[in-house]
C-alpha cells in the first residue's frame, strides 16, 4: 500500500462516513412540516412572550478569547514536558508564539473588546 497507504484509508473512510450518515437522514426527513413542528419550543414547555433574544457581541468576544488562551495552554503542556529535549530552537518558537498571543491580547485590549460594558 505504499508509505502513506493508511493515511489514504483513513481520508477515505473520514470522507464516506458523513456522508453515509446524511443521506438516510435527508430521505427520512419529513417534507411537510406540520404546525406542531414549526412552533417555537424549548425544553418541552411552550415559550411565552418574545422568543427571540439578541445577545450582545461581547460574550462572544469573551468567549473566543478564552478558546485562544485554552488552545495556547493545550500547545504549552508538550512543549513543556519534551523542553529538555527539543534545545533552543523550540525555545525561541515558543517565544515567538507567546509573542504573538501577548500581542493580539494587547491588541484586543487597546480595542476594547475586554471592557464589560
Amino acid at each position: 500500500m505504499g508509505e502513506y497507504g493508511g493515511l489514504g484509508v483513513f481520508f477515505i473512510v473520514a470522507l464516506i462516513f458523513p456522508v453515509a450518515a446524511l443521506i438516510p437522514a435527508f430521505l427520512l426527513q419529513p417534507r411537510q412540516p406540520g404546525g406542531e413542528k414549526r412552533i417555537p419550543y424549548e425544553c418541552g414547555v411552550d415559550t411565552e412572550g418574545k422568543t427571540y433574544v439578541q445577545y450582545r457581541v461581547g460574550y462572544f468576544l469573551y468567549a473566543l478569547i478564552f478558546i485562544v488562551f485554552d488552545i495556547e495552554a493545550i500547545f504549552l503542556y508538550p512543549w513543556a514536558v519534551r523542553f529538555g529535549a527539543l534545545g533552543l530552537f523550540a525555545l525561541l518558537e515558543m517565544f515567538l508564539f507567546l509573542g504573538i498571543l501577548a500581542l493580539g491580547l494587547w491588541y484586543a485590549w487597546k480595542k476594547g473588546a475586554l471592557a464589560w460594558k
